[in-house]
């Protein structure tokens, strides 16, 4: 019986892929012809004759340097977010309060960035801010959850002893809870940075700033050498932000 759900398992899968191509029309023939293979080899040639001149290195530059500020702020502002509504997710203020900041925390990580962005540049306009309270929002969502979950795991003991100390719930939070969460929250911060930084590279495509605003302008006016530059750009800076970021959880998260 196993061996036949199996098998009746296998076709249905084979079924929808079959299915599937006949649904798109993909024509795989007129794909991989000389023609279609000619062009996309000369597409792909200007790509790889990037545009070094040092005007354009310049807007280069201040791009990154823009995508960098947004992933940066908008991380930031998520994890103070995030720990402000984790308290309540994590239950510390009855259960009417943890239903409430937990409907939140999954509303706001439940849209996506590019999402918010598009709403983001009607609000605030087209440029960096809206790029940035996109990612933030987001984040909120997702750093608020982890940190509701390390909050609920946390030994509550020396928080507990604090209190009995005489003091006031901010005090034991701030010596008792927080010391031995710390750690795990900046190793969560540090990793939705990590993608930050890659999705800020990708909100300019709805006009929120950044190397991506540079990479839609330069696809729509087909200036292929110019969008490679970008693209390089946007590799080194997503290389550099994880070696960073590596050597940070390396050093701070571990110790």
């Amino acid at each position: 019986m196993k061996r036949l759900i199996n098998t009746a398992l296998i076709l249905a899968i084979a079924f929808a892929v079959i299915a599937s191509f006949a649904y798109l029309g993909l024509d795989l023939e007129e794909l991989g012809s000389a023609t279609s293979l000619k062009q996309m080899g000369s597409y792909v040639g200007r790509f790889l004759s990037p545009d070094f001149s040092a005007g354009y290195l310049n807007a280069i530059l201040h791009g990154a340097m823009e995508t960098l500020a947004m992933s940066a702020l908008g991380t930031l502002l998520a994890a103070l977010l995030g720990l402000l509504l984790a308290l309540p997710a994590a239950g510390r203020f009855g259960w009417f309060f943890q239903s409430a900041a937990r409907l939140l925390l999954n509303g706001l990580r439940a849209i996506p960035e590019l999402v918010w962005a598009a709403l983001m540049v009607f609000a605030a306009g087209l440029g960096p801010n809206a790029g940035t309270l996109a990612l933030a929002l987001h984040t909120t969502g997702v750093l608020g959850r982890l940190f509701a979950e390390a909050l609920e795991n946390t030994p509550p003991e020396p928080a507990e002893a604090i209190r009995l100390q005489g003091g006031n719930p901010v005090v034991a939070f701030c010596y008792g809870t927080l010391p031995n969460l710390a750690p795990q929250l900046l190793a969560y911060c540090l990793y939705r940075w990590e993608n930050n930084i890659r999705m800020a590279s990708v909100l300019g495509f709805v006009g929120a700033g950044g190397l991506g605003q540079m990479l839609y302008v330069s696809l729509s006016l087909f200036q292929e050498a110019q969008a490679g530059t970008v693209i390089l750009a946007m590799l080194g800076l997503v290389l550099g932000v994880d070696s960073l970021s590596a050597w940070s959880r390396g050093r701070w998260v571990k110790a």
